[in-house]
């Protein structure tokens, strides 16, 4: 890759990454509207969009599909085992890591 293709390379991935991060902005005050009108559509569709936009923007730094899930599940672990407050209210975090591992 010539400098010049190479500039411009990274010089999109830099403009990707910031467009993802409002992205990120974007959806989170989606998901307040959402719940604060009760719009279980408007709250999903933003929860989805949020995991799509965590994903790509990880793989966009370089970090792997597989290496947020194992990120994910390893901290679920070590909630469930430190008695974090949502498991041991609600059993979250073990439902999740389940749910998780069956996939």
């Amino acid at each position: 890759m010539s400098r010049p293709e190479r500039n411009v390379h990274i010089a999109k991935s830099v403009k990707v990454i910031e467009w993802l991060k409002t992205e990120l902005l974007d959806q989170i005050a989606n998901l307040y509207k959402g719940l604060h009108q009760a719009n279980q559509s408007l709250i999903s569709d933003s929860l989805a969009s949020l995991v799509i936009v965590v994903y790509v923007l990880a793989r966009r730094v370089g970090i792997s599909y597989r290496e947020v899930d194992q990120t994910v599940s390893r901290k679920l672990r070590e909630h469930t085992r430190e008695r974090h407050q949502l498991e041991d209210w609600y059993g979250d975090l073990s439902q999740l890591e389940e749910y998780i591992s069956k996939r």
